[in-house]
């Protein structure tokens, strides 16, 4: 990171150069994508957090907002123009059956499905539509497998913009599809997977004057890092031995590095935790490229049942990099039926996620039968995305097959009291 400076600007960690913030910067000449520096002034580790706790007590304003409770680690605010539900502010879950399946006493669930349109893509939203209408962007962009097209909408509706989605023909959740359309955004339906989306749309935003708000945006990285952030003061500033998370086109992998090299540097934290990036087997890019060595990416052609996460060309693959190894952390791949496993735990539990969420679980599981995370260690596992993105995915996780009965007493009773009853508890 550069030295502190009095104005905002976007940082090449590549390069090592700043650029001044503008509606067509994403990228350095290098092609390599940039960091958001804002201004950060000089508060000492205990002060900052004494003024997020603050703001945490407080009802009023931008500190209702999970995200912008934090905003001078993300981007200058001007209260006018900054759109905002408010987002964040999810839950930090200890649930003893999913810590029992998992062999991790000290293990909680992030759940960040929680967040206004159902994903923890509304943190990035957040602050990616509000730098866009400080910009003046007339119209956003994105591609997505839906969980984006979804916060896209919502929060350009919000602001006033206009909304433009591609998604992959055929490979997009009909709840994540209907609420993109229920906000009002154009939605365009692509031959192709999620990477040939993004493709184009990187070459419309350059030929149509589109503001592009995918993950690749500096200021959808700023926002999501306050997952970390949020996470970290809700354990009271105690620092985890492990936060896992499933990994699909590394946007948070990126955020999640930012967001701990930051809050170390800052003095808000004494120590930074291990990150353990969890993808699809069917999409595991990045796995395998951590275990090479984080040699040469190898794009692959996708294919997971956790549509969230199935992309086979990471575009923040670099600073996914930087965040693992920043960390010593890790990166595994688990397969479908361990992803199904997880959900069904985590929705028998009451909790409830989507398949792509599970992945963290699964990992975190893994992780802990190889040794790797340790008996004794604690663990925040984040849950990314709704039960409801794609409630026909149950895998097993529900009570049964629906009974349809007439409407006498005596059909219910052997229904209820059939074999099939489940004992009662103690």
């Amino acid at each position: 990171m550069p030295e502190d400076i009095s104005e905002e600007s976007l940082w090449c960690p590549s390069c090592q150069r700043s650029f001044p913030p503008t509606l067509s910067t994403i990228r350095c000449p290098s092609d390599h994508l940039l960091d958001v520096h804002p201004p950060l002034g000089n508060l000492t580790g205990e002060q900052w957090r004494i003024l997020f706790d603050q703001r945490l007590a407080s009802p009023i304003g931008l500190n209702r907002s999970g995200v912008w409770r934090y905003r001078e680690l993300i981007t200058p605010v001007d209260v006018d123009t900054t759109v905002t539900f408010p987002e964040g502010n999810t839950p930090l879950i200890a649930s003893a059956p999913v810590a029992a399946w998992a062999d991790i006493d000290g293990l909680a669930l992030k759940h960040e499905g929680l967040n206004p349109t159902g994903s923890f893509k509304d943190r990035g939203m957040t602050a990616g539509v509000t730098r866009a209408k400080r910009f003046g962007a007339g119209v956003v962009a994105c591609a997505s497998t839906g969980n984006t097209a979804a916060s896209l909408a919502a929060y350009a509706a919000m602001g006033g913009l206009e909304a433009v989605v591609l998604l992959p023909a055929g490979n997009v959740s009909p709840g994540k599809l209907a609420q993109a359309r229920a906000y009002g955004a154009r939605t365009v339906s692509v031959r192709g997977d999620f990477d040939r989306c993004l493709a184009l749309v990187q070459a419309a935003g350059e030929s149509l004057d589109l503001y592009l708000l995918n993950s690749i945006n500096p200021y959808r990285i700023a926002g999501q890092q306050t997952i970390v952030l949020e996470l970290l003061q809700q354990l009271r500033w105690a620092v985890p031995d492990w936060i896992t998370f499933p990994a699909g086109n590394l946007g948070n992998t990126a955020a999640f590095g930012q967001a701990l090299r930051l809050a170390h540097r800052l003095g808000i934290i004494d120590r930074v935790p291990r990150l353990a990036a969890v993808q699809a087997a069917g999409a595991a890019p990045f796995a395998h490229s951590f275990t090479g060595g984080f040699g040469d990416l190898v794009p692959v052609e996708a294919d997971t049942i956790a549509t969230a996460i199935r992309i086979g060309n990471p575009a923040s693959y670099s600073r996914g990099v930087r965040a693992i190894r920043h960390t010593n952390g890790v990166v595994i791949d688990v397969d479908d039926a361990d992803i199904l496993a997880a959900k069904s735990v985590i929705d028998r539990a009451g909790i409830g996620c989507e398949p792509a969420s599970a992945a963290a679980v699964a990992g975190a599981r893994s992780l802990r039968r190889t040794g790797i995370i340790g008996a004794g260690d604690t663990v925040v596992a984040v849950l990314t995305g709704h039960l409801l993105k794609e409630p026909d995915t149950f895998a097993g996780s529900g009570s049964g097959d629906t009974v349809e009965i007439g409407d006498r007493l005596e059909e219910l009773v052997a229904v209820l009291d059939g074999p099939s009853r489940r004992s009662p508890g103690p």
